[in-house]
């Protein structure tokens, strides 16, 4: 004797012939519902050749039917992770974002592939369904900083399960310059971002904090500036901004010098692999300065600070175009007549490079207090 489930889906299969031929559109809702049914009931059991059928017919349904309905299978779909994959794919591009939003959003089906491609393309409501995703690529979360609006950012950045690639950092660091909220985002929900790309986001959130509360208060403006200097020289000091590799980093580099074999050899060679903590621990310790003052004469927009630590460390202008270089890579920081900068290296005496560091010493011991 027959099971009652195969007879009904005989029964539906003859009637999905029927509607496919000349079915209303009622027809059309109505039977998509009873193949989704059929579906979900035994999606974990269908061979990749049932749920190629399913797909077809899926895809054969949704032409012509009216928005509810689409918006409805996408999200009884979306949390399946055997979904047909091609009614998903048509689903998540469909540009109304009723329909594209659950699969976008929830979806297992949809491969980084086609994530940066929809990024690339769709509406920014688009955007912001696929930033809260459980997991994002540093591929798909590129896109989303590089397109995304202020909300698709921000949501990107709160989203725990999304990675970022050094280019990623790079584009938020550059979109919270703009925005203090971005900043704040980004400071306080990315523990992971690298040290260089932290302290840039201090050094432009702090410059745009103090502009911004100068124009509200320009009464205050003596006050604001403080506060600014304060607020910046505690997220320096702060745990969070110094991780187990950059101590790590700093120890290793501070034993090479006590032990007399930091040289300007091991300096060029920290800058050409990238290495940001390295190479700054290792001009802090020939400068003999704290890494802290170092760090803040690096991150500068300005390649003077680099200059002066440079000169006093006693170092060539081919490892100082290294660390250029580097800083350029890292913290997308560049030089626009390297020649001039050349020129004015060479002119720079090593007195009055001792001086401005001095200045730079006095200036960190004043905020400190």
């Amino acid at each position: 004797m027959a099971s009652k489930s195969a007879v009904s889906s005989a029964s539906l299969l003859d009637e999905l012939q029927t509607v496919l031929a000349h079915g209303t559109v009622a027809r059309r809702v109505e039977t998509l519902r009873r193949v989704t049914d059929l579906f979900l009931n035994n999606a974990v059991d269908y061979s990749d050749e049932q749920i190629t059928v399913f797909d077809d017919v899926f895809n054969c349904l949704i032409r012509h039917i009216e928005t509810s309905a689409k918006a409805l299978l996408a999200r009884r779909l979306a949390p399946v992770a055997k979904a047909p994959p091609q009614i998903i794919h048509a689903l998540a591009f469909d540009d109304l974002i009723e329909i594209a939003a659950p699969v976008l959003s929830l979806s297992e089906r949809l491969g980084d592939d086609a994530l940066v491609e929809n990024a690339r393309s769709k509406s920014q409501a688009h955007l912001l369904a696929i930033s809260t995703r459980k997991v994002l690529s540093g591929a798909v979360t590129d896109i989303l900083v590089e397109r995304g609006n202020d909300e698709v950012v921000k949501s990107t950045v709160n989203n725990p399960g999304a990675e970022f690639s050094e280019q990623g950092f790079t584009r938020l660091v550059a979109r919270a310059e703009a925005d203090d909220d971005i900043a704040i985002c980004v400071g306080k929900r990315r523990p992971s971002i690298p040290r260089h790309h932290y302290l840039k986001l201090i050094a432009k959130a702090s410059a745009s904090v103090k502009a911004r509360l100068a124009a509200a208060n320009p009464d205050r403006v003596n006050d604001v500036s403080v506060a600014v200097s304060e607020v910046a020289r505690r997220a320096r000091s702060a745990p969070a901004a110094i991780s187990e590799d950059t101590t790590i980093a700093h120890g290793l580099v501070r034993s090479l010098y006590e032990d007399g074999r930091l040289d300007e050899k091991e300096v060029a060679s920290f800058a050409k692999a990238g290495k940001f903590d390295e190479t700054n621990a290792a001009i802090a310790c020939l400068a003999k300065v704290s890494v802290a003052v170092a760090e803040k004469m690096m991150i500068e927009s300005k390649t003077e600070g680099l200059l002066i630590l440079a000169k006093v460390s006693g170092l060539s202008w081919l490892t100082v175009k290294t660390i250029i270089n580097m800083r350029k890579d890292l913290t997308d920081i560049e030089v626009t007549d390297i020649n001039a900068t050349e020129q004015t290296y060479e002119r720079l005496r090593p007195s009055t490079a001792q001086q401005v560091l001095r200045f730079h010493r006095t200036q960190q011991a004043a905020d400190a207090g």
